[in-house]
């Protein structure tokens, strides 16, 4: 590890050169960090507009940016041509997610900084852009609900006894439950709680193992959808 630091740290002091060997690694580094975003992006990814294309294009814009930051080295008419050339290209692909403009506007970023040889900003970009992402959805950042969805059900009244059941079941599935709402029968009473499930896997059977409880009945399951904050 130390000698390749050393390696970057001395390309990054030195003027930019342009030899074919500098485009390979240029190129090959483009390649390899494009992949770690894209990578990122498709584990990390959460809503229903999920796009292999799209996914595969942050790999391939990345290369491209790097090729035309070595194109146009410090050639300024260069860089007028190309910018004139990419002007009659017209992109009519609208973005559906705000993140995925992030996505692809790093893609840029770090295609120039791989094209224009500044390696070791790329590196240490991307590994702390791929830290913070995962951190991110991991923890659930942004997420403003504190529950998970609703249970609702019917609990006999003279059954105090099962009523203790019903509630040691829901401790033992629920990291925590709030009851929203009560309606009392002439022998039945019905609850809605908010509850905050320990698994999301398990909630199926935590409504089953209650639906077995003596004088429970009814119950019902209702799950936030997850994709409703996105």
């Amino acid at each position: 590890m130390e000698p390749l630091i050393q390696f970057l740290t001395s390309v990054d002091h030195q003027a930019p050169d342009y030899t074919i060997r500098a485009l390979g690694l240029s190129l090959l580094l483009s390649f390899v960090l494009g992949q770690l975003i894209a990578w990122t992006y498709s584990r990390t990814h959460s809503g229903l507009s999920y796009s292999r294309s799209f996914t595969q294009s942050l790999v391939l814009m990345t290369i491209v940016v790097s090729l035309v930051m070595f194109v146009i080295g410090n050639n300024i008419i260069t860089a007028f041509g190309l910018i004139g050339a990419l002007a009659l290209i017209r992109f009519r692909n609208v973005m559906k997610d705000t993140r995925d403009t992030v996505f692809v506007f790093f893609s840029l970023v770090l295609g120039m900084a791989a094209g224009s040889q500044r390696y070791t900003a790329a590196i240490v970009g991307s590994v702390v852009l791929v830290f913070i992402v995962f951190y991110m959805h991991l923890t659930a950042f942004g997420s403003v609900g504190r529950y998970d969805g609703h249970l609702t059900c019917r609990i006999n009244s003279s059954l105090e006894e099962q009523r203790e059941i019903f509630f040691t079941v829901l401790r033992r599935f629920c990291r925590s439950f709030h009851q929203v709402s009560s309606r009392q029968g002439t022998d039945y009473a019905e609850y809605v709680f908010q509850v905050r499930l320990r698994d999301h896997q398990r909630g199926r059977e935590m409504s089953q193992e209650l639906n077995h409880v003596e004088g429970v009945d009814d119950v019902i399951l209702v799950l936030h959808d997850e994709f409703a904050e996105i």
